[in-house]
């Protein structure tokens, strides 16, 4: 009983009932219901590479996500400001049009002019010279489209395009990370009947989207499944879903046609030695996304920056290079190939990185 009273003992059991009461108050409070994520290992040696990048609109493009080029070799991308800004051929940049929000993604041409726009607070947007207008902002079936991400559009006027998640936005995206349920979808958008429907859905944060050469696939990258699916647009398989690469070395984000008819996918690091523990451990993930400063911290560690380029029939990778340090490019979340340089979206710099895609090492 003396034992019992000793000051140590008391203070310890304060100790340990205030973390207990810290870590149910957590549970309870937690804004995610989580399953465990398997990032995958990768051997590949770093090749830093994208270290050696040209800085192209350094500190006029706050976070330029995706790039689109149309016709005349207009180069443009969506920023974290809410503008779409575009670079012309002579090298200057113009503030082109403006939102009015902070969620633009993905941008794509359009056959009949203009941008094809996904706004995550908006849905899909057309934009041109007349002016900004929504094209969807929910499903058919009445649901809302919580989380427009990236679009590309066909060449019979059809625009299919990824929405997330349907439980969390892009200001919080981080969360669907740690509670990694299948909450994203594929969608397609019909011009001529002004309707959007789900062409695949389940999807482990749909992301990037992109046409084959021959429009006989559909190929959508499932960030938090490292992997991306091929779904069949023509053919004996038409309508038909099956896995394009899987295992991929980081959470792929956006994905693009090349000259060649390969794809360029950037690949987010979500794979570091102090998150292999929260991204296995259910428990301590609610507890951590219970806490906006803890969950900011575990965005912090995603430092390098990975892009990979995959054959068109897909299964492996042709080529992959990295910033391993994060000294350059950090958090880049598109790749563009034009006319033998590639150019490099990020959410995490305020330029867009450009590379020759020949006579580099890697």
């Amino acid at each position: 009983m003396a034992a019992l009273q000793h000051p140590l003992f008391l203070i310890g059991s304060l100790v340990s009932a205030a973390a207990a009461a810290f870590v149910l108050q957590a549970l309870l409070q937690s804004p995610v219901s989580p399953e465990p994520l398997l990032v995958p290992r990768s051997d590949f040696t770093p090749n830093n590479i994208l270290q050696s990048v040209d800085r192209l609109g350094e500190g006029i493009l706050p976070g330029p996500e995706d790039i689109a080029v149309d016709g005349d070799g207009v180069l443009y991308t969506a920023t974290r400001d809410g503008w779409i800004k575009r670079m012309h051929r002579n090298g200057t940049w113009e503030e082109w049009k403006s939102t009015g929000t902070h969620g633009l993604l993905g941008v794509a041409t359009s056959m009949a002019g203009g941008l094809l726009v996904c706004d995550a607070e908006k849905g899909l947007l057309k934009v041109d010279e007349g002016g900004v207008a929504v094209l969807a902002s929910h499903v058919d079936d009445g649901s809302q489209i919580r989380f427009a991400d990236e679009a590309v559009e066909a060449s019979d006027g059809s625009v299919y395009f990824s929405d997330a998640s349907d439980k969390f936005g892009l200001h919080n995206w981080y969360l669907d990370v740690l509670e990694a349920r299948p909450r994203g979808r594929l969608l397609k958008y019909d011009p001529w009947k002004g309707t959007t429907s789900v062409v695949i859905g389940g999807l482990a944060f749909a992301n990037g989207v992109a046409l084959s050469a021959g429009e006989d696939f559909l190929v959508v990258c499932e960030s938090w499944k490292f992997r991306c699916l091929r779904y069949w647009l023509k053919g004996e398989h038409k309508g038909q879903t099956e896995v394009f690469i899987e295992n991929l070395p980081g959470a792929p984000d956006n994905i693009n046609l090349a000259p060649d008819g390969s794809f360029w996918v950037a690949l987010l690091q979500l794979s570091h030695r102090r998150l292999d523990v929260v991204h296995r451990w259910t428990t301590f993930k609610r507890v951590v996304a219970a806490f906006p400063k803890l969950v900011g911290l575990l965005q912090a560690t995603n430092s390098a920056a990975m892009v990979a380029n995959v054959p068109a029939d897909g299964g492996r990778i042709a080529r992959l290079l990295d910033d391993s340090e994060g000294k350059v490019m950090y958090f880049v979340t598109s790749a563009v190939e034009l006319e033998g340089y590639l150019y490099l979206g990020s959410l995490g710099t305020n330029f867009i990185g450009r590379l020759p895609v020949e006579g580099s090492d890697y």
